[in-house]
């Protein structure tokens, strides 16, 4: 038996394990090699492994059904090496299976559904509407002082150009 380890000049497009593949020739009576005559064999194909990494690793999801399931799995296990053969069948860590198992003897239902990550959300104030309407009403308020209190200096201006007296007082007594 003769085996030919060898690698194809080109890997296979879209391929992304590495294979190797080996062939045997037994040697043979009869055909046109005659006997003791090894027939020629196509070297063996080697597939490349992609090298782009994912841009960025998603954090795996367990839904409460599927932990309870797990669980129930694990917990029927008896036999030495039936646990990791469990963790090794559905891609988990032993540390998974503890924090579940904490997790299901604190009761907590809720600790058993994934929890959003990150900051939490503040809750809007039921205020700040109104406050932002009144600012705004302030800030036009004002606009309309300031385009008032100029007409008065405009006023003020003509009159003593044209000579006419203006009483500073009012005739209510409140300025």
């Amino acid at each position: 038996m003769i085996k030919q380890v060898g690698t194809h000049p080109a890997p296979a497009p879209g391929a992304t394990e590495e294979t190797v593949v080996e062939r045997s020739e037994t040697t043979g009576s009869g055909g046109a090699g005659g006997a003791g005559a090894v027939a020629p064999s196509s070297p063996p194909i080697v597939v490349v492994a992609d090298p782009e990494v994912p841009e960025k690793a998603r954090r795996r999801r367990f839904s409460a059904e599927y932990k309870l399931r797990v669980l129930q799995k694990a917990d029927a296990c008896t036999e030495p090496g039936e646990i990791g053969a469990l963790l090794r069948r559905e891609g988990l860590y032993s540390s998974n299976l503890a924090a579940w198992r904490r997790q299901r003897e604190e009761g907590s239902i809720q600790g058993l559904t994934p929890r959003k990550r990150g900051r939490k959300t503040q809750p809007k104030n039921p205020l700040s509407k109104k406050v932002t309407e009144l600012e705004r009403e302030n800030a036009r308020l004002k606009q309309r002082l300031k385009q008032a209190e100029t007409i008065i200096e405009v006023q003020k201006k003509v009159s003593q150009i044209l000579g006419i007296p203006l009483n500073d007082e009012p005739e209510g007594g409140i300025e």
